[in-house]
Order: structure tokens, then sequence, then C-alpha cells
């Protein structure tokens, strides 16, 4: 099955993973501490704004509190920057998502995101019929097909006694949908956000 982009998020981890059938010539990349998804040296020129973008940050409040965001996306940025700023999760998620709106492809793409704390999780989602933003507690799929509402999802990585971003990127880039290209994995603890890729898709 494709079902295009998906972000999985749960309390204390997350992961985005890029499936895509148009532009598979892409890989993440770490700049200073963000996680972005461009083409590679090798990718056919294109001038579509979709293809290039940040995946995964971290964040912190104006508490401290640390944060990581996900998604599929320009919009990835300002919701980073609503965290910083203080707003609450859900509103982080719903005042950018809405005001972005679904992608203007020939698609109708949605936009896809979530939040992860050390204890709290949410997702959310812009299609062209609705935006739904949750609070999750058990690891939650949202995708840009297929499964466009969020939904329970059997993620291993947030079992672990020790949950790793690796393992989390790992794990998505080698789930069981079709087209897969690379992948992010975020944790969150106490301590902070430790951000991870894989670009390693058979």
């Amino acid at each position: 099955m494709y079902v295009g982009r998906f972000v999985v998020v749960a309390p204390g981890i997350g992961a985005y993973r890029v499936s895509s059938r148009s532009f598979p010539n892409r890989r993440v990349t770490d700049r200073d501490g963000t996680l972005t998804v461009g083409p590679t040296p090798d990718a056919p020129d294109t001038d579509n704004p979709y293809v290039s973008y940040n995946c995964a940050r971290a964040v912190r409040r104006p508490t401290d509190e640390p944060l990581a965001v996900v998604g599929n996306g320009s919009h990835v940025d300002p919701i980073a920057e609503k965290l910083e700023l203080g707003y609450p999760a859900r509103d982080a998620l719903a005042t950018p998502l809405l005001a972005l709106d679904f992608e203007k492809d020939d698609y109708d793409t949605p936009r896809i995101a979530g939040v992860v704390g050390a204890e709290t999780a949410t997702i959310g989602v812009v299609r062209r019929d609705g935006l739904v933003v949750e609070a999750v507690e058990e690891p939650t799929i949202v995708a840009t097909y297929e499964t466009d509402s969020p939904e329970p999802y059997a993620l291993a990585a947030a079992d672990a006694e020790t949950p790793d971003a690796a393992a989390a990127a790992t794990e998505v880039l080698g789930a069981d949908f079709e087209h897969p290209v690379c992948a992010a994995g975020a944790t969150v603890d106490g301590d902070g956000v430790a951000l991870a890729f894989d670009n390693d898709a058979e």
C-alpha cells in the first residue's frame, strides 16, 4: 500500500518518513541540529516547492521544556517557532496547519505534523476536507494518503527501555509501505531532544 509521507508520534518518541513515487532522489541531512529533506546531488532539477523542507526540529519552550517537531513541509518551522513562544502544542500545530492549508499540488496533499514531549505527544493533519489535531498517549500515525486521519500504529521503538531516535527512523523506513525514500527520528526526555535519520532505503 502506498500511503505517501507519514508521521508517527508517541510520548517521548516520534518519526517521519518520506515515501515518494514522483521524487525518490531525496535524503535527510543534519543542518546544525535541524533535519532537512532535500534532493540528492544526482536528482533532476525541479521547481516543485514541496521537495525540500525541514522535517524535524528540536525546540525549547520558555519554561525550558524540550520538544521535537516532525512534519512533511514548510509548516514545521512555524510550529517550532510557536512552541518556542509558549503556545500549547495543540495551538502550535493548528495555527500553521490552518494558515498554510493542504499543499496546492495535483493531489491536494495533506500537511501532517507532530509535537513530541517527554511525557506528551500531539499529532495533526490538514486536508482539503478538514483539520484534525489530537493529543495521543500511544504511538499514532497519520499519512498523506489512505491513512489521512490519526490512528494507532505499532512502533516497536516506542517500547524500548531506552527509546532511540535512530531506531525509530530505521523502523519507519523499513515499514511495509511502498516507495520508501528516507526517514527521521526523534526522542525526547528530561535532558533534551535527540534527532537521527536513515537514508538507506532498500
